[in-house]
């Protein structure tokens, strides 16, 4: 296949678009395979109504009361989930009185705020906001939070099927985005107390409780190419172009089976060419949900939004900046957000808990910033 152009374009995608349109990109793959840009005189969100299964949507997770948000003894809340991915809330001050091992996947804790331990199996990692905490199917592991319950830890926990690998870089080189070097795995910790200690086995979604007599983390040592890790945030360095929009897939952090996740993190607009776009465009990512969480900073591309906010766009719909974004775009020079992205080979599904804390108006708010409805 080659490329072929017709009518009222742009040779180079996402700058210098023609007077009086709006750029669209038509890619499948996410934004690997084979696309096309088509400019439109319209904004491709700008419904004034919307009926039926697909719909965008928002949700403030601030409202979401998962059980151990009580109690210390409560569990955490699914709030969207397929085949190959589930992704749950936490808010928890107490330390888990018992350890969990996850048999449904490998996980992957965002620390949206709080400090504490995660122990396991190899060892504990300490854990601050912004922290990526990937364990393996199967690791045995408790969170512990610092302060005695004066300071909650929220997690936005991703539990996928599959491993968790670092992305293919390319041409980029193995040391961009994140030197693998700033890693951080556990050294052994053993404990050496007798007792009754409960270990809870997820698996299937439901609980087996195993009960031991002695200290489940007992490990003295370990030795391997499998183990917990740690990254933050702020380690994390973005690829950014002064004259050229990158697509989002450029911010994946890591990969699975079924889905990978990305980071936006602090960046400079693309300030080297007056022409070239400085918010994401529009697109229509037809073979991906995604789910985006707010963590932290000024979400440039729509109003309305804070931390701990979840934004979720289906396949088959479009989605893009909101109007006023796409104006304050032409002088921005620089993001400052961290946002955590998740995108999904299979759609998601809602879980009951959302409905109370979804956003709304959120489905027409395109039309709205235009002054449609």
């Amino acid at each position: 296949m080659f490329p072929l152009s017709k009518g009222k374009v742009s040779k180079q995608a996402h700058v210098g678009l023609p007077d009086g349109t709006v750029e669209e990109e038509h890619g499948r793959e996410a934004f690997d395979g084979r696309a096309s840009h088509l400019y439109r005189t319209h904004l491709p969100t700008a419904w004034v109504r919307i009926d039926g299964p697909l719909q965008p949507r928002a949700y403030d997770l601030n409202g979401v009361k998962p059980p151990d948000m009580t109690e210390a003894a409560g569990d955490w809340l699914r709030i969207l989930h397929n085949e190959d991915v589930s992704i749950y809330v936490s808010r928890r001050r107490e330390a888990m009185p018992y350890f969990l091992r996850d048999a449904d996947g490998d996980l992957c804790y965002f620390v949206h705020h709080g400090t504490g331990t995660l122990e396991t199996d190899y060892g504990p990692l300490r854990y601050r906001a912004g922290d990526f905490l990937v364990l393996p199917k199967g690791t045995t592991h408790r969170i512990v939070p610092e302060n005695g319950g004066a300071e909650e830890t929220f997690l936005y926990a991703i539990e996928g099927r599959g491993e968790y690998r670092l992305p293919e870089k390319g041409i980029l080189g193995r040391h961009a985005l994140f030197d693998p070097g700033v890693l951080e795995t556990p050294e052994p910790d053993p404990h050496d107390e007798e007792g009754e200690f409960e270990v809870r086995v997820k698996r299937a979604d439901e609980y087996t409780t195993l009960t031991y007599p002695f200290h489940p983390l007992d490990v003295v040592g370990w030795q391997g190419d499998l183990c917990p890790l740690r990254l933050n945030v702020e380690d994390f360095r973005p690829v950014v172009s002064p004259r050229y929009h990158l697509p989002p897939s450029v911010h994946i952090t890591f990969d699975s089976d079924g889905f990978e996740i990305g980071t936006f993190a602090p960046r400079p607009t693309e300030t080297g060419d007056p022409t070239a776009l400085r918010v994401p465009f529009f697109h229509s990512n037809i073979d991906k949900d995604e789910v985006l969480f707010y963590h932290r900073g000024q979400f440039f591309s729509r109003a309305g939004i804070g931390e701990a906010f979840v934004t979720h766009h289906p396949q088959g719909l479009h989605h893009g900046p909101q109007p006023a974004a796409l104006e304050a775009g032409k002088t921005k020079e620089f993001a400052d957000e961290y946002a955590i992205m998740v995108e999904a080979d299979k759609p998601f599904e809602r879980d009951d808990a959302l409905a109370a804390v979804e956003v709304e108006g959120y489905s027409t708010s395109w039309a709205k910033g235009l002054g449609l409805i």
